[in-house]
């Protein structure tokens, strides 16, 4: 019996470590892919595919400069299964709690004979100041113009004025699921 338990209790410690490995080397950044006998406007659509299949909108597309870059995308909530734009537990956690926002660019160049792509995304927080509590039965109205029976968002004009986005840098495990999307959707054509 004490022999089972000491099996048990390794081959837990085994796959916690096999997990514990699995997870770094599957969150490895991926900075650039290059791929040989592919054309430029195959790769564009290819990366439009993999773009809109996360829900991103193409704002602006140069394809002799092989250049894309998308509109801003809020990030994706817990209850939006179906989108793949928050990457991680901190990403999606974060975009739970703040207003988040995405903005992807892909360069495409050729290199050696071979196409290489780049990917960056930045990421940026809403930054919306409140306004002073001066007493406790008005603290409803510190982000809003809300009364007690109906919350909602109409903002006082100060709070507009100081409203802003604040670059949180790039967003690295994004840019490797967008890299790794675009060279699986180019190898299937």
């Amino acid at each position: 019996m004490c022999k089972v338990k000491s099996l048990l209790v390794i081959g837990y410690a085994a796959m916690l470590i096999t997990a514990g490995c699995a997870e770094k080397q599957q969150c490895k950044p991926v900075e650039r892919i290059c791929a040989a006998n592919v054309e430029k406007r195959q790769a564009m659509q290819a990366a439009e595919e993999v773009l809109g299949e996360m829900h991103f909108s193409v704002e602006k597309e140069d394809i002799e400069q092989g250049f894309i870059r998308t509109q801003p995308l809020s990030g994706a909530q817990f209850f939006e299964f179906w989108r793949s734009d928050s990457v991680g537990k901190f990403n999606s956690a974060e975009a739970n709690l703040q207003s988040i926002r995405r903005t992807v660019e892909l360069n495409m160049s050729e290199e050696g004979g071979q196409l290489c792509i780049d990917c960056t995304v930045r990421t940026e927080r809403l930054s919306m100041p409140g306004r002073e509590v001066t007493s406790s039965s008005r603290a409803y109205r510190v982000f809003s113009k809300s009364d007690t029976s109906m919350q909602k968002m109409n903002m006082y004009p100060e709070q507009k004025s100081a409203m802003a986005w604040i670059d949180l840098g790039k967003d690295v495990r994004l840019e490797t699921e967008i890299l790794k999307r675009i060279e699986k959707q180019i190898v299937k054509k």
